[in-house]
Order: structure tokens, then C-alpha cells, then sequence
């Protein structure tokens, strides 16, 4: 099977590294014409200087700041109204790692603002085009947490749930629209984000942080952490025509973590 995505234009959140950069750099390497959205410039220019050398394509980048929902709201809708898209990838950094008695009203105000919001938003202004289109992508990337909360991710855990109850009706009301919308519960991969999580743990724990590596490797069946690149495949194909009949579904990609149904 061959992924194409030829005249597709994706916009991806996060994407200057981690996951985000991952998904971006397939939906690239598949043909589509890709808009990153991250805070560090930097990395964002690498991205779209390294994507265009091996498609020979020109990609795109927008500095954000996710914390600040009035700038991101006014860069994003400025973007939209001249651009519009086919693919939305809704992925955000992660609010800070603590348990709930660790975390304030004001911690939930933020993630709230963080994860949930920017994503309403996106997605808001992106449909505009999808529907005079017919078709569309939208593919939010939560967490196996919002199935099986992790106790050190309580900001995490209540948002992102939300987030994908959110995609689940928004689904419904889309479908005749030849627009899906599908949630990805995301288990343990090799990214920064997981490496800040456990050198954090290991420092409250006073271990070595290859042993919370190991010790996190042994939860996984397949008794490895994913590879980055695997999450773009999956993101990928949900993106394509390939995946046309895949509509409103709570994806897992975590090696079989998950020990419900």
C-alpha cells in the first residue's frame, strides 16, 4: 500500500521536535505540504530547510506560544483566513508533570488553556475550508492516561480526556462532511518530553534515571519504548484516503501498555 498525500496541506502542532516533528516529517515525506507550529524558532527552521531537501517541497513554519492563548489566537486565525488546510494535527507540549495534590486551580486554568482550547480553536477556524472541500483530517493526540490515568500526570490525565470526548461528538457531526476526527492514545516513546518525565521521577525517587528507563520498559509487553517514526506511520495513514472509513476512534499506539479493552 502506498501512502500518498499529494496537494495535501497539513498543519501540525508541536513539531519541532518529539512526536509532532515525527508526524510532520511523514506527512512530508508522503507528499504533503506541511506548516509547523512550535516556540523555537531555531528548530522550526532546521525542520522546514531538512523537509524541503528531501521533498523538494516549501514547508512552512509559525512561532507559537501555546501558554498564551490570546497571541496564539490571533496568529493562528491570521494564518487560517489566507491558508486554509487539509490535515490538523492538534498536539501541544505537555502542562507539567505532578500528582493531584500537587496541583492548583490555576494549574488546571492553564492546561485547560493549553490542551483544550488551542484545539477547539484550531480546529473551529481549519473546518471552514474542510466542509467547502468535503474532505478532511483532524487527528488530536492525547494520551493512554485519559484510559488509565497515571497518577504523576494529573493535569495531563483531566484535560486530554476531555479533549477526546470532544473529538468523539465532534465526529459525529462531521462524518457527512467526508471529515473524520480521531483521538491517538499515545504510550511510552523515545522523545524529550519522556526523558524530562523520568529525570524528574528519578530525582524524587533518588534513583538512577536508566533504572525508571527500565523499569518503564517492563511495563510494555512488546518490553521496549517507540520509536518516533512509528507514530508518524499510524499518524500518516490516518491521514490518507486510505483511512476514509476510520472516523471518532480512540486509537492506542503504545505496544500494548494498555491493559483494558
Amino acid at each position: 500500500m502506498k501512502i500518498s498525500l499529494k496537494s495535501k496541506r497539513a498543519l501540525v502542532g508541536g513539531s519541532s521536535k518529539g512526536l509532532g516533528n515525527a508526524v510532520a516529517s511523514q506527512l512530508a515525506l508522503s507528499g504533503a505540504t506541511v506548516t509547523l507550529l512550535s516556540s523555537n524558532e531555531e528548530r522550526l527552521i532546521k525542520t522546514v530547510n531538512d523537509l524541503k531537501e528531501k521533498t523538494g517541497l516549501n514547508h512552512n513554519y509559525l512561532v507559537v506560544d501555546y501558554y498564551d492563548f490570546q497571541s496564539y489566537q490571533k496568529i493562528i486565525k491570521k494564518y487560517l483566513s489566507t491558508n486554509p488546510i487539509d490535515i490538523l494535527i492538534n498536539n501541544t507540549q505537555g502542562p507539567k508533570g505532578a500528582d493531584v495534590m500537587n496541583v492548583s486551580i490555576e494549574d488546571y486554568q492553564k492546561s485547560f488553556d493549553l490542551l483544550f482550547k488551542s484545539v477547539v480553536f484550531t480546529t473551529m477556524l481549519a473546518l471552514e475550508n474542510m466542509k467547502k472541500n468535503k474532505w478532511g483530517r483532524i487527528i488530536n493526540m492525547a494520551s493512554v492516561s485519559v484510559k488509565e490515568p497515571l497518577s504523576y500526570l494529573a493535569l495531563s490525565n483531566s484535560i486530554r480526556a476531555a479533549v477526546t470526548t470532544w473529538g468523539k461528538t465532534l465526529s459525529n457531526d462531521l462524518g457527512s462532511n467526508n471529515i473524520t476526527v480521531n483521538n491517538i492514545l499515545t504510550g511510552y516513546f523515545d522523545t524529550e518530553r519522556i526523558n524530562q518525565l523520568n529525570s524528574e521521577k528519578a530525582k524524587k525517587l533518588n534513583v538512577d534515571v536508566e533504572q525508571v528507563y527500565e523499569k518503564m520498559k517492563n511495563l510494555v509487553p512488546l518490553k521496549r519504548i517507540g520509536d518516533p517514526k512509528e507514530f508518524g506511520y499510524l499518524l500518516t495513514f490516518l491521514a490518507s484516503e486510505n483511512a476514509a472509513y476510520i472516523n471518532g476512534a480512540n486509537i492506542p499506539i503504545d505496544g500494548g501498555i494498555l491493559k483494558s479493552m
